[in-house]
């Protein structure tokens, strides 16, 4: 399911516009992305939790010439599924 699918079934189940909708689900989606990169932990009861996790810095080699190389700390987002969530899906 792209967006634009995901729009369409939203506007159905709550009988709004395609247009509200879209920026309903635009503003969601900044909200959550502005909360998670500034470290905040966005939790969705029954959904899941959005939050910045950290990788440390590590050696690494690289695979065409076998050279070790040094891969630099970084920041990723992670989605961890709720109870209720896992358990639709495990159906």
């Amino acid at each position: 399911m792209n967006k634009a699918e995901l729009v369409d079934v939203i506007a159905k189940k709550t009988d709004q516009t395609k247009r509200a909708t879209e920026g309903f689900l635009d503003a969601f989606l900044d909200a959550v992305t502005k909360a998670v990169a500034k470290g905040d932990k966005v939790s969705i009861v029954g959904f899941g939790s959005f939050e910045k996790k950290k990788r440390e810095a590590r050696t690494g080699r690289n695979p065409r010439t076998g050279e070790t190389i040094k891969i630099a700390a970084k920041s990723y987002p992670a989605f961890s599924p709720g109870k209720a969530f896992k358990d639709k899906v495990a159906k």
